[in-house]
């Protein structure tokens, strides 16, 4: 689907759903067969290159489960969302945005989901993949035992800790323990002048994780120069590799960093693209 630059995608291919967990329901965009991957926004929500994101990922054998966490779902990015979304989202008694305050809540709900969507899909189990704010998430979300395949792509939390990381210390523990047990890979991305997603953030996680933890950089010079405004304007910085940054062209770092990230799930989910 080609939804062209600054309109609001429709999301009409993916089937709306309202999914309960433990008492709170959400909408959740469904789309595709297969192994089941939770893929959770980025700020400021579910735009069209996170939708875009979605279909390369359900198009790869995928059944892909999109939450809507914040902001307007399939809205084209704006600098305004600084002031509707980001500073809402950041007051949330849902995210945890700053130094000292721990997991976030919502992760309860989204490993609820992971499981809701492994009894669903079936296989070996569940891929979850974190953007920017919902970042390491997709880390904290391994504690379900239906997580594992991991993917942190720029994680921003906590957001006045650059060398932090937006999780309790005991889940911190439960998690790295998981790791080792289970032999569990985690895959992350980050540019190397991203502001929000610092060297000092990367070293935390390895020294967390070990030789488990797989981070990989790409040059700030190599993203989209021409994001949408809330990117250009708010973020500052090449921030979003798989998406708002990604220059959708063959052999470009970017995409080949798409297609990592997918063959990483397919890897450990088996997925095999339709």
């Amino acid at each position: 689907m080609n939804i062209l630059r600054g309109e609001r995608d429709p999301l009409d291919d993916f089937t709306r759903r309202t999914v309960g967990v433990e008492g709170v329901d959400k909408t959740v965009y469904v789309a595709g067969s297969g192994p089941a991957v939770v893929l959770m926004p980025e700020m400021p929500g579910i735009s069209p290159d996170v939708a875009r994101f979605a279909r390369w990922v359900r198009d790869a054998g995928f059944s892909v489960y999109l939450p809507s966490l914040f902001g307007v779902d399939g809205a084209y990015p704006l600098a305004d969302a600084q002031e509707t979304v980001v500073r809402r989202a950041c007051v949330s008694a849902e995210f945890r945005a700053f130094a000292g305050g721990g997991t976030s809540p919502v992760v309860s709900w989204l490993r609820g989901l992971a499981r809701r969507a492994h009894a669903e899909c079936g296989g070996p189990g569940v891929g979850a993949v974190g953007l920017c704010f919902t970042g390491n998430f997709a880390l904290t979300m391994a504690l379900e035992p239906a997580v594992i395949a991991p993917v942190v792509n720029h994680p921003s939390l906590p957001l006045d800790d650059a060398g932090g990381l937006e999780i309790s210390d005991e889940d911190a523990l439960a998690v790295a323990e998981r790791v080792a047990r289970d032999g569990l890979k985690v895959l992350a991305y980050r540019f190397d002048d991203d502001k929000w997603c610092t060297g000092q953030r990367f070293a935390a996680y390895e020294a967390l994780l070990g030789d488990a933890f797989d981070g990989r950089v790409l040059e700030g010079g190599t993203a989209n120069s021409n994001p949408p405004p809330f990117f250009r304007d708010v973020v500052g910085c090449a921030h979003s590799v798989v998406t708002a940054h990604l220059v959708d062209q063959e052999g470009h770092p970017t995409v080949r960093a798409r297609n990592e990230i997918i063959a990483f799930l397919a890897e450990r989910l088996g997925a095999r693209p339709e």
